[in-house]
């Protein structure tokens, strides 16, 4: 049982200076720009950009650049904000650390300063 389509022969056209050419190898005649009419929220969204890009006159290298540099800028943002939300999360634990040290530690004088806080603080707001 053969699922695999027939092969086909390609033709072979004799050019005018005698060499001989397949014909599917042969250049398409030039109809002029093609046009789709396409909205640009249809396109897939990595072409888009590039649409809008290459359509305001911009040069392809800058389309090329974009193309690389955009995944590239989103994987350094990512980087830093990783870091920066592990840092956060390392201060949060070393403030609970010290909190809770200073506060088994401090004895009775520890518990009156938290408590002078507590009640300074809610004058403060109000």
């Amino acid at each position: 049982m053969n699922h695999l389509p027939e092969p086909t022969r390609p033709s072979v056209v004799q050019l005018p200076d005698g060499t001989h050419v397949y014909a599917d190898s042969l250049p398409t005649t030039y109809a002029g720009p093609q046009v789709i009419h396409q909205h640009i929220h249809q396109a897939p969204p990595d072409k888009t950009v590039q649409r809008i890009a290459l359509g305001s006159g911009v040069g392809a290298g800058a389309v090329a650049a974009g193309v690389y540099f955009g995944p590239l800028l989103v994987g350094a943002l990512t980087a830093i904000a990783a870091n920066i939300a592990f840092l956060a999360f390392l201060a949060l634990v070393l403030g609970w650390g010290v909190h809770t040290v200073v506060k088994s530690v401090g004895g009775a004088e520890g518990r009156q300063a938290a408590k002078n806080i507590r009640t300074a603080a809610r004058r403060r707001r109000g």
